[in-house]
């Protein structure tokens, strides 16, 4: 049986790399038979999270009337949750962090059923290093909310657009929705 698996991806460029490797795995998975949903936070409006903690007080994730109302609702339906991104001054994207920040609605919230999840990722410097800017931050939080991480894809080395395709990204994110 498939699974309802909703990507989230960070990217402002909808012809950028990370979301080339976020249409392979979208493809992949859904030829596994998964629906895949997608939202891609850089064209969502979501406030910072206020840490007000009346999350679901009033039945949507945030009292904060945003982008993440719909998000959240589509956190709580998906069996499985990959974040897709960029790295941006050594961390995620404002707009993909904003999202990211709002999950603390499903821990006060009691929302944060067990689920699967993944990250994808990529950034300009050959550094692997680099990279931990995201992958710390995603491992700390798939802990906190009690997910099961089934994979990472951390791709360096790729800034200007097309640079995936000399590398093995695609096919990393390809053979990721297999794991599922």
């Amino acid at each position: 049986m498939g699974k309802n698996i909703l990507i989230i991806t960070g990217s402002p460029r909808k012809d950028g790399n990370s979301a080339r490797m976020a249409e392979t795995f979208t493809e992949a998975a859904e030829a596994r038979g998964h629906t895949v949903s997608r939202v891609d936070a850089s064209f969502e409006k979501v406030k910072g999270c206020m840490a007000c903690n009346r999350c679901y007080s009033d039945g949507r994730p945030c009292v904060t009337d945003d982008g993440f109302t719909g998000i959240g609702e589509m956190i709580e339906k998906a069996d499985a949750v990959v974040l897709c991104t960029p790295v941006y001054w050594y961390t995620f994207p404002a707009n993909i962090k904003a999202v990211i920040d709002k999950f603390y609605a499903l821990v006060v919230g009691q929302k944060n059923t067990e689920k699967e999840c993944a990250l994808i990722a990529c950034c300009e410097e050959h550094d692997m290093t680099v990279l931990d800017g995201v992958r710390v931050p995603y491992e700390r939080t798939v802990a906190l909310l009690k997910w099961r991480n089934v994979g990472e894809v951390l791709i360096p080395g790729v800034l200007n657009v097309g640079d995936i395709d000399g590398t093995d990204g695609c096919a990393q994110a390809a053979a990721l929705a297999e794991r599922f």
